[in-house]
């Protein structure tokens, strides 16, 4: 039925309802091989009415036996066709989906421009595609004005002299024929790669394959998520990697399409070291939707809430390291905490009625689910907060520089849970977001926050500033590098040593060097 339906909206469909609607159309008396009813009835005079019942019954049955002819050869014609035309879709199904999406990212009017090297044009076609994604999903205008190639190269150089990282945006784009890389650089015209072996149908498989490699437990001392991690890297960075080394690119910024939103993108592998070891990362939904502006959190506060444990009602598991990830970030940063029966969205939003905080950390489960923004949530103490009513805090007003959910989990190549993740920072009003892809370990999670917190505070007033995603980098590479391990119930790092409460799962491994525990973690929106 679906092939048939396929050929309907085909021209070759509509040429078969030519064909068929000659046939059953009937024919004139001039073009009927049939003589006129007329010289078949013999006239009055010939014949005495008592002949004409015998007449009557002779042209009846004769007109049976014609439609029934002209049936029998109408049915014989269409089943023909249609056998003819199910076998040419089936062995042309992916042509014909592809070209009756003439506007769409996956259509011909996209090849066009990308065949022409009209990248000008293609940038603007896909900020307004993926504007319109976010938008259709959170039923909101975000009333985004539109940037172009030019402006967003402008822009990139504007903050590489800003935050002394030059940073450097990737546009991918899954097709059903091929994935599409297009590449900003500061101040240089737009670079297009395309990559025919990477396949939709076969890109996503190998999303996924990383996915599970990476979160099943019982491969955790293993290194099985190395080869669909090195064939996305071969796929996504490295037909991009002389541009990038050429411009010394330091910070990259990823726009991708459907199925790869969610992708642990720290985790792709060279072949010698991970993507995070060589760049520092964000994902974005598009240039336009995220905040281009550079604040130094020098001075920032920060709002730390979680919960160990939880209301009866709220049926949630307790997340006991908790209480040391809000002690952690209270010792290092201005501002206050709360936990437990104070974690409330009334306190919550008491709080930064008092005090301007750049930041707000919230140590507790979230989930992004499949379907409407209202399955997705963050869990307060004794109540959801919606993922729909997230904007209706305001907390773009006074701005949020960064929103943090340490223990989130997302269902992983879902295409309503990817837009929920990656437009996290859009719907909730802050101009980035720090969260998690997969619920990680009290324990790693514990480490991770911890070392995010120490690298993103500057010590010294000479210090060169420091953006969010290269502190996160820098947290992770300390995980993959062994310089955060956790030993005889210690969490232990170069600053010292912190005991963790004996309610905390012991770990497989004492090192964290696995992406498990450090890939799940992503910088949304604003890398800066």
């Amino acid at each position: 039925m679906g092939t048939l339906l396929v050929l309907v909206s085909t021209p070759y469909g509509r040429y078969l309802g030519l064909v068929l609607n000659a046939i059953i159309v009937p024919r004139s008396p001039a073009q009927s091989k049939f003589p006129p009813t007329s010289k078949l009835l013999p006239t009055a005079a010939a014949n005495g009415a008592i002949n004409r019942p015998k007449i009557m019954h002779y042209q009846s049955q004769q007109q049976r036996q014609k439609h029934t002819t002209q049936k029998k050869i109408k049915n014989a014609i269409f089943y023909c066709l249609t056998a003819i035309f199910f076998c040419w879709s089936t062995a042309n199904l992916a042509t014909i989906a592809q070209n009756t999406d003439q506007g769409g990212l996956n259509g011909q009017e996209m090849r066009n421009l990308l065949d022409r090297g009209n990248l000008t044009e293609a940038v603007t076609r896909i900020e307004e595609s993926w504007e319109e994604d976010y938008q259709t999903y959170f039923e909101q205008d975000f009333a985004a004005r539109a940037k172009t190639a030019a402006a967003i190269s402008k822009t990139l150089s504007r903050l590489a002299v800003q935050t002394k990282k030059k940073p450097a945006l990737i546009y991918a784009i899954p097709r059903t024929d091929q994935l599409e890389l297009i590449l900003i650089l500061p101040d240089r015209p737009p670079i297009l790669r395309s990559v025919p072996s990477a396949k939709q149908e076969k890109l996503l498989s190998v999303v996924q394959e990383l996915g599970s490699e990476i979160t099943n437990p019982v491969k955790l001392n293993t290194t099985t998520y190395l080869e669909p991690a090195q064939q996305l890297y071969k796929w996504i960075v490295a037909p991009l990697e002389k541009d990038l080394q050429t411009a010394k690119i330091e910070t990259l910024l990823f726009c991708v399409g459907a199925g790869l939103r969610t992708v642990p993108l720290a985790a792709m592998h060279d072949g010698k070291q991970f993507l995070i070891q060589k760049y520092s990362i964000t994902r974005i939904p598009a240039f336009k939707l995220t905040d281009s502006n550079y604040t130094d959190l020098r001075n920032v506060q920060v709002l730390a809430m979680g919960a160990s444990d939880f209301a009866e009602t709220a049926n949630k598991e307790p997340l006991p390291a908790v209480p040391l990830e809000l002690g952690a970030i209270a010792r290092q940063w201005p501002g206050q905490s709360f936990l437990n029966q104070d974690f409330t969205i009334v306190n919550l939003q008491s709080q930064r009625l008092q005090q301007k905080y750049g930041i707000i950390h919230l140590a507790t489960h979230a989930e992004f689910r499949p379907g409407t923004p209202n399955n997705s949530y963050i869990q307060f103490w004794d109540t959801q907060l919606g993922l729909d009513q997230m904007r209706d805090l305001k907390w773009n007003n006074p701005p949020l520089e960064l929103l943090v959910l340490s223990a989130c989990r997302t269902a992983l190549g879902d295409k309503e849970a990817e837009l929920g993740f990656a437009g996290l920072a859009l719907q909730s009003g802050a101009k980035s977001a720090l969260a998690s892809l997969w619920y990680v370990s009290d324990a790693g999670t514990l480490a991770l926050m911890t070392e995010f917190y120490q690298q993103l505070k500057i010590r010294r007033p000479n210090d060169p500033p420091i953006i969010k995603a290269e502190a996160l980098r820098q947290a992770q590479i300390a995980a993959i590098e062994g310089k955060v391990t956790i030993e005889d119930g210690q969490l232990r790092s170069a600053r010292g040593d912190i005991p963790l409460p004996p309610s905390i799962p012991k770990l497989d491994s004492k090192d964290l060097s696995h992406p498990y525990y450090w890939a799940a973690f992503s910088i949304i929106g604003s890398p800066w």
